[in-house]
């Protein structure tokens, strides 16, 4: 909260007993009547997605975040966790590391989701965060990777593609952190700016702030590392019972990366995927039984997508994994795997189309058939970025981070902000199966044509 906020805010507070839970500001810029705010940079992505999406909202402003991405929704559907990095005032420079943030979802009469309300900082200024979630079962509980204080190294051990100029590092500063939510009323980010200008104007006149200028908005308390070691524990997940945390490995210097298991009720700890090269970003599967993850395994910085069974002991505790199959195997970077909530898809995003125009595809998360019998099958399809797709618990909206807003000036390409829609999971898998169809006939036709009596 900057200095201005804290001021006039305690002069208020004294009438905002009565207001609602969520009040805040809308930041969302589209609806479904008018989707593509920059049709100069794509005019063709409404058209394109019209069967897997409608209802488009862009939750984050290019106004307001030099960029934002990795958001999840609560299990109540009342919030998102996300990181962005704030545009700084005038005369200060822009945060060099996510910023990890709470917001809650502005709703309409008929529960569809029309905006985001105005964001809380839940993490400590000059940290470096990622990979915010909400536990299962108390959507005021969050955890998020943190190392609390800015991270001391700039040659720490990180993930980048060859020619590529994206990277993400691996700070060893970095622990996982719990936390509960509150809700703080406080001034709009406009009242804010409104009674900044009046006190630098010198003028003794009263600030106008009525009650639409003050917005309850979620901070975090009793915050503490789950554990703390060196190293970087990060990427973590809650299991959907609320007693496991999933989570990458590093140790401190390297980049091999391992899956572990965290064990809320005896407090172990148990490596899942030990490898050799990067495997992170893992997710349970909804019945808990699974996980995905994304890996280096080759060694060449191109990810591939997995998933695991895990495997559970006499007295159903998770003691290690049952089985490892690969779902992804080629040339293309793959990662950010999630699964929809019926566990029966995995989306993620990925460089198939291009290294400069990542989108987001689908593909069955069973391991079930061969690779040449499991298409994967596109759901984006806009120009530059789209990934880091995430689901509500009742599968009706997908939340992810694209680069089809509006271009700030000077800039050709758009920022990343948040976006969500409504998704059509029933039309995605009616559009997957038939893709499948298609992939098996032309497999035994060319096994046909290339059958000979003497083989």
């Amino acid at each position: 909260m900057k200095t201005t906020k804290n001021v006039i805010a305690m002069c208020t507070l004294g009438l905002v007993s009565g207001l609602a839970w969520a009040n805040g500001t809308i930041h969302s810029v589209n609806t479904d009547t008018n989707p593509n705010p920059n049709p100069q940079w794509d005019d063709q992505w409404p058209a394109l997605e019209a069967n897997f999406f409608s209802n488009y909202l862009q939750l984050t402003s290019e106004q307001k975040y030099i960029k934002a991405g990795e958001s999840y929704l609560s299990p109540d559907g009342r919030m998102v966790i996300f990181q962005a990095i704030e545009i700084p005032e005038a005369d200060q420079e822009a945060l060099p590391h996510y910023s990890m943030y709470v917001a809650t979802l502005n709703r309409d009469d008929d529960g569809n989701i029309i905006g985001l309300n105005q964001a809380g900082l839940v993490s400590q200024l000059g940290s470096a965060n990622t990979c915010g979630w909400f536990h299962p079962t108390d959507p005021m509980k969050i955890l998020f990777g943190t190392t609390l204080v800015a991270p001391a190294g700039e040659d720490v051990a990180g993930f980048q593609r060859k020619s590529s100029k994206y990277s993400w590092q691996f700070p060893i500063e970095m622990d996982i952190m719990i936390g509960n939510l509150s809700m703080t009323y406080a001034l709009s980010d406009d009242a804010e700016k409104r009674a900044k200008q009046l006190l630098e104007s010198d003028k003794s006149e009263t600030p106008d702030i009525s009650l639409d200028d003050i917005v309850s908005i979620p901070t975090l308390n009793d915050e503490a590392p789950v554990w703390k070691r060196d190293g970087y524990d990060a990427e973590g997940s809650w299991s959907p019972d609320g007693r496991y945390i999933l989570y990458t490995r590093l140790e401190p210097g390297h980049n091999n990366g391992d899956i572990w298991i965290y064990d809320s009720e005896d407090g172990s700890q148990t490596p899942l995927v030990t490898a050799d090269g990067y495997d992170g970003g893992p997710f349970f599967s909804p019945d808990g039984r699974s996980i995905c993850y994304r890996s280096d395994r080759r060694g060449d910085n191109l990810l591939q997508v997995y998933v695991s069974h895990l495997k559970f002991d006499e007295n159903n505790k998770v003691v290690g994994v049952e089985k490892e199959i690969q779902l992804t195997d080629n040339e293309h970077v793959n990662w950010c795997p999630f699964y929809t909530p019926d566990g029966k898809y995995l989306f993620y995003a990925t460089s198939e189309i291009s290294h400069g125009n990542y989108e987001v595809f689908a593909i069955d998360a069973t391991g079930a058939h061969p690779l040449d019998e499991t298409p994967r099958m596109r759901i984006t399809n806009a120009k530059g970025f789209d990934g880091l797709p995430a689901f509500s618990a009742d599968g009706e909206w997908m939340i992810w981070t694209a680069q089809r807003g509006a271009s700030r000036d000077g800039e050709e390409r758009p920022s990343s902000q948040l976006w969500m829609a409504k998704v059509n999971l029933e039309g995605i898998d009616a559009a997957y199966q038939s893709a499948r169809r298609e992939m098996i006939e032309k497999k035994e036709a060319l096994e046909f044509e290339n059958y000979s009596p003497e083989d």
